[in-house]
C-alpha cells in the first residue's frame, strides 16, 4: 500500500520532457525529447511520478475543432498492474469530452483491445514498415517536385485538412522544422498534387505524412524523402493502400507491427477514408 500512496499523479508540462522520455524509450518506441516537447507545448499532458521519476502518462494533442488525438499511454515495466495506464487514459478521454471534440488514436496490436470496450471503433488498419535501402520513382508526366518551403505551409495545411480531416498546421511546421531536407511537395502547373515530410527518431527517421493526389505521386515523394535519409527509415501506411506496400516489399520493406485507427465516436469528415493518406503523421501526431 506504501507503494500505491507514494504515487503523485499531476499535469506533464513543456518542462517534463526530458523526464518523460524514458517511458517512451523503454517501451521500445521512437520519439525524442524534442516531439515530447512539441506535444506537450500544443496539447495537455498528465502523468503519474513516483518520487522524482514519471511512471506514467498520458496526452490529448488538438487536431482541429472537433478532434484530438490520444497518445502516449505509456506506463513504466516496474510499475504496471496498479492501474495507472486506465485511469490516464479515462482522464486523456474526459479532456477531449471536455473540450467538444471527439477522441482518436491509433492502436498497437496490445493497445486495441483495451479501447474496444471503452466505445472505440475501428477506423482502419496501419502498417509500420522498415526501411533501409534506397528507392527511386518518377514523379507523373507534367509534374514537377521541389522542397516544401516555410512559405508554402498555409496551402499545404489547406490541402492536407481536405484530405485528412485533421487541422495540424502546427504539427506540419513542427516537421518541416524538425528535418527540412527531407520536406517535399509535387505540383503542376502551381496546383498542389501532394507533400511528404518527415522527422529524425530515437531509433530510424520516419516518413510522414505522405498525403497524395494519387499513389503515382505519393511514390514520387517517397522516393525524394527517403533520398535525404542517412540510415534506417520507417513508414506507417494504411493497410488500404496495397500496391504501395507491395512496392515497398520489393524496395526491401520489413513490417514491423500493425495499428489500428480509432475513434471514440462518428470520425470527423476525411478522417476515415485513407484514400490520400499515404503515410501517416505517427501514432502520436496522427
Amino acid at each position: 500500500m506504501a507503494a500505491i500512496e507514494a504515487l503523485v499523479e499531476e499535469p506533464l508540462t513543456e518542462a517534463d520532457a526530458e523526464g518523460a522520455l524514458p517511458l517512451s524509450a523503454e517501451a521500445g518506441w521512437n520519439q525524442t525529447a524534442e516531439d515530447w516537447r512539441f506535444m506537450l507545448s500544443e496539447g495537455r499532458g498528465i502523468g503519474v511520478r513516483e518520487g522524482a521519476r514519471w511512471v506514467g502518462s498520458a496526452l490529448a494533442l488538438p487536431l482541429g475543432e472537433r478532434l484530438a488525438w490520444i497518445s502516449m499511454v505509456l506506463v513504466a515495466k516496474d510499475a504496471r498492474r496498479r492501474g495507472i495506464g486506465t485511469r490516464l487514459l479515462r482522464q486523456a478521454i474526459d479532456m477531449v469530452r471536455d473540450a467538444g471534440r471527439i477522441a482518436g488514436l491509433d492502436a498497437t496490436e496490445l493497445g486495441r483491445p483495451v479501447y474496444l470496450p471503452l466505445g472505440f471503433q475501428d477506423v482502419y488498419a496501419i502498417w509500420r514498415l522498415r526501411l533501409d535501402p534506397r528507392i527511386t520513382a518518377e514523379p507523373p508526366r507534367g509534374c514537377t517536385v521541389r522542397r516544401l518551403m516555410p512559405v508554402d505551409l498555409p496551402a499545404v495545411a489547406t490541402f492536407d485538412e481536405a484530405r485528412s480531416g485533421m487541422r495540424r498546421r502546427a504539427v506540419l511546421a513542427y516537421l518541416l522544422d524538425q528535418a527540412p531536407d527531407a520536406a517535399f511537395l509535387v505540383e503542376t502547373e502551381g496546383r498542389l498534387l501532394g507533400y511528404a515530410l518527415g522527422r529524425p527518431g530515437r531509433t530510424a527517421f520516419q516518413i510522414g505524412p505522405v498525403v497524395a493526389a494519387s499513389e503515382e505521386v505519393a511514390l514520387a515523394l517517397l522516393s525524394r524523402a527517403m533520398s535525404r535519409v542517412n540510415g534506417p527509415a520507417m513508414i506507417d501506411v494504411p493497410d488500404a493502400h496495397a500496391a504501395l506496400r507491395a512496392w515497398l516489399d520489393r524496395a526491401g520493406a520489413v513490417r514491423q507491427r500493425g495499428f489500428t485507427r480509432m475513434t471514440l465516436g462518428e470520425p470527423p469528415p476525411g478522417l476515415a477514408d485513407p484514400k490520400h493518406i499515404f503515410a501517416l503523421a505517427g501514432p502520436e501526431l496522427g
